[in-house]
């Protein structure tokens, strides 16, 4: 008896098998190309668009950053530092991001409106207080020169007086009057002062292709 009488199937062809062979071949690449993106995006780079003028003139609207992760992973953000972070639980009225949601975040993974790009002015242990008689802000009690301010704006037009603890930092907006930022959560929990762990990395260039949306 042939093996075609005792199944009743013919048995597959080499035709069929290289077929099946390539689709398995073909879906095992796909994967491996999903997870590099993934890696690269947790561990390297990710690119954001920009809608609000709030960066402005460093960034402009309409535009995108390019983040590097890197600095982030390896707690090494300082002041003057342009950085992209997780706004939930302080610039966002919601619970912190869970260990899970800043994982997702990490990979492109959940709500694409929760980022947020400001300058570090301080870091834990500085002080920093609005304004001198020439409307600077005042660094560990030095005016700090702002080049990246837009000529003939004053600093803040909200007075304070802060001192960052350990593992948080201060940011403003380069459009010191077209921001939000840590000025406006003086009253809230923190102070204004926003965890560094929120912080998904530093920008290191901006172009004009859109990926997630920041304020």
């Amino acid at each position: 008896m042939t093996e075609q009488s005792r199944t009743g199937a013919a048995p597959e062809g080499p035709r069929l098998l290289r077929a099946r062979r390539a689709l398995r071949a073909l879906g095992i690449v796909l994967v491996c190309a999903l997870l590099a993106a993934g890696l690269i995006r947790a561990v390297g780079v990710q690119s954001f668009g920009i809608p609000s003028a709030s960066m402005e003139p460093t960034l402009p609207v309409g535009g995108t950053v390019t983040v590097w992760r890197p600095d982030a992973l390896a707690d090494s953000v300082d002041r003057g530092d342009v950085v992209v972070f997780d706004g939930r639980g302080s610039f966002i009225a919601s619970a912190p991001p869970s260990g899970a949601e800043q994982l997702g975040s990490w990979f492109g993974v959940g709500p694409r409106d929760v980022y947020y790009v400001k300058r570090i002015l301080a870091v834990g242990g500085d002080t920093l207080e609005c304004c001198d008689a020439e409307g600077r802000l005042l660094l560990n009690g030095e005016p700090l020169e702002e080049p990246y301010v837009p000529h003939g704006m004053r600093a803040s037009d909200t007075d304070f007086a802060i001192e960052v603890p350990a593992g948080r930092v201060w940011m403003m907006g380069d459009n010191r009057a077209d921001s939000t930022d840590s000025r406006a959560l003086l009253g809230g929990p923190g102070g204004g002062m926003i965890p560094v762990d929120r912080i998904l990395g530093t920008v290191i260039g901006h172009g004009s292709a859109v990926d997630s949306v920041i304020g």
